[in-house]
């Protein structure tokens, strides 16, 4: 006898099947640990994650459309939950100083780090997490890339566009790298 596959059990679980539902996330739990394990910050708890990304797949598996969404879906998850402490962490810590010249310097701590998560989670995908990886997880320009899975050039480019953008949001007349 075969195990059931993503495309038989997905149905039933959405439908409400309790023991479909519990082989989906059996099914699913080593993907979600291993993306978990890739990209997630050292400080992330990947247990936490995994545990949090299979909690949130059982609450609202029902509310997916596709079966061919859901790969996608559980990675997003799991992407959300492993930015989520790096996030409060750029809510909650004090920024540096910064200098009176500058445009933004009239704006209260709280408020600069509140726009500036607003402009980390405005970042398209890949350049939000180039940055993270960079500025937040402190690696090297190699070790993003290998993350990335890009090259040390690419990499560094991504780094770039991230940030200007992010410059872009927090002084709208700067000018955005090109």
């Amino acid at each position: 006898m075969t195990a059931p596959t993503l495309a038989q059990l997905l149905p039933a679980a959405r439908s409400g099947d309790a023991v479909a539902m519990e082989q989906l996330l059996r099914l699913t739990r080593p993907d979600i640990r291993r993306y978990a394990l890739r990209h997630c910050a050292a400080t992330t708890a990947t247990d936490d994650v995994v545990q949090e990304a299979l909690i949130i797949v059982y609450r609202r598996v029902g509310a997916l459309r596709e079966v061919a969404a859901f790969g996608g879906w559980v990675v997003r998850i799991v992407q959300r939950l492993c930015m989520r402490p790096m996030l409060a962490w750029l809510k909650a810590e004090p920024l540096a100083q910064v200098e009176d010249n500058l445009a933004w310097s009239h704006r209260p701590d709280h408020e600069l780090r509140h726009d500036l998560a607003l402009a980390i989670d405005s970042l398209p995908p890949l350049y939000r997490e180039a940055l993270l990886l960079r500025d937040f997880e402190e690696l090297t320009i190699e070790e993003m890339a290998q993350r990335l899975g890009v090259t040390r050039e690419a990499a560094k480019s991504r780094l770039h566009r991230a940030r200007a953008l992010v410059r872009e949001y927090l002084v709208p007349s700067a000018p955005a790298a090109r």
